[in-house]
């Protein structure tokens, strides 16, 4: 194997499995309160984690912003703008997590507004955000801990990090709903448990890099403070599209009926699975682009964006040929009721390309991320959304529910073709 597939893996694989492992706090909040008894309980977590997943996840510029600029400080040999990348990020970090504490109130109740559901399904929402929404300024600073991590060009810490929340969250839930008999808010308690125990085990584990403040004058200079905020706010709007798209898809299918919005939900499966693999590969493009860049190495970071898209080709490839030939199977185990798994079939190609019409559009966004060219990542996330709502309002009253896979893989394809004009221009 040679030296640039190995330094890709060697950031890939730790940073898939984490990926893979970190659904699994939701997973275990739910699986818990399948077992108590009532359905309120389980209409709850998933209301009280939908909340959180949609507040956390424009914060998520944290995670790359820091990333980024972490990795092309190790590839100059800055240490001090390295560790202030980290320090600046974190102080950041923890202002936004205090201030979602201090704004709980309004925050949970224009969400529950938002979602709707019944009284007590509402009730025990609010009762589960009321205890989660004090491990904020944790997860706040996770985003700028797993970013550092992989910029410093080791995600295996990010990916004990992740099992480490999992393994406490388990433990921690499991003891405080059976043993001190707390209900919901038992499973709220021990996800906030973990939340802190895997940012105070993050913050052990980079002790090792001896990060230090350093002079204040260079942590909140003018000049990096302003290109801290340039490149965050541009991801900050880049997610805010996704967004717009994610939840127009989810609102149109519910538009359809019960049935299509379960089938969307049923082959979006098939995309989320594909994106755990593929966001293994981004991530290692934004530390080793981010690294070379740094370096000023133009030579060996076009090697590795080629053997980045080589890689990703192959598992695209494979995800395909597997989702052609067994993606029936796969829908029968994700789901046993029979008239969603015959309807989804009628889409199931959709689904076979969404491997290939997404692949580019991932390495190019770690790549992007490396370099800090978050503006043009942004404008390409841009056109692609115009694309998306075009498709769809256009050829929606002839064509339905195909209309709105068609403007899906068409926006997850734009965006690849937008980013590598953007990239072949510049290179």
């Amino acid at each position: 194997m040679r030296k640039t597939d190995r330094d890709i893996l060697s950031i890939a694989v730790p940073s898939i499995v984490a990926n893979i492992t970190t659904p699994l706090l939701g997973l275990v909040d739910m699986a818990i309160v399948g077992h108590m008894g009532s359905p309120a309980y389980m209409a709850a977590i998933a209301l009280g984690g939908t909340m959180f997943s949609m507040i956390y996840w424009v914060f998520a510029f944290l995670r790359m912003g820091t990333s980024g600029m972490t990795a092309q400080a190790v590839g100059a040999g800055d240490i001090a703008e390295r560790d202030a990348a980290l320090f600046r990020a974190m102080s950041v970090a923890m202002l936004i997590g205090v201030s979602l504490i201090a704004l709980q109130v309004p925050v949970c109740r224009v969400m529950l507004h938002f979602f709707g559901g019944d009284a007590t399904a509402s009730a025990l929402a609010a009762r589960y955000f009321d205890i989660l929404i004090y491990g904020a300024p944790a997860t706040m600073g996770l985003y700028v801990l797993n970013g550092w991590m992989i910029g410093v060009q080791n995600s295996r810490l990010a990916m004990w990090t992740s099992l480490i929340i999992n393994v406490v969250n388990i433990a921690a839930s499991l003891m405080l709903v059976y043993a001190a008999r707390m209900g919901i808010a038992g499973v709220a308690t021990g996800s906030l448990i973990a939340q802190w125990t895997g940012f105070a085990a993050g913050c052990m584990m980079i002790r090792r890099y001896r990060p230090r403040i350093g002079e204040l004058r260079r942590l909140f200079e003018a000049g990096r403070l302003k290109r801290f905020f340039s490149v965050n706010v541009d991801i900050f709007l880049r997610t805010l599209c996704l967004v717009a798209v994610t939840v127009w898809f989810t609102r149109a299918g519910a538009g359809q009926g019960d049935v299509v919005l379960a089938v969307n939900a049923l082959l979006m499966q098939l995309f989320i699975l594909f994106s755990y693999m593929m966001d293994g590969f981004a991530f290692a493009g934004e530390a080793l682009a981010g690294k070379l860049t740094g370096a000023g190495d133009v030579r060996t970071k076009h090697a590795v964006v080629r053997r980045l898209f080589v890689i990703g080709g192959g598992v695209s490839v494979a995800f395909t040929v597997v989702y052609a030939l067994f993606g029936r199977e796969i829908l029968g185990v994700l789901s046993t009721e029979a008239s969603v798994v015959a309807m989804a079939q009628e889409y199931l190609w959709w689904g076979v390309s969404v491997p290939l019409a997404g692949m580019t559009a991932f390495i190019w966004d770690g790549v992007f991320i490396g370099e800090t060219r978050t503006r043009q990542m942004l404008l390409s996330m841009a056109v692609a959304m115009v694309v998306f709502f075009t498709v769809y309002l256009t050829l929606y009253p002839s064509l339905g529910n195909h209309a709105l896979w068609l403007a899906f893989i068409l926006y997850l394809a734009v965006r690849g073709v937008v980013q590598t004009v953007f990239y072949l221009r510049k290179n």
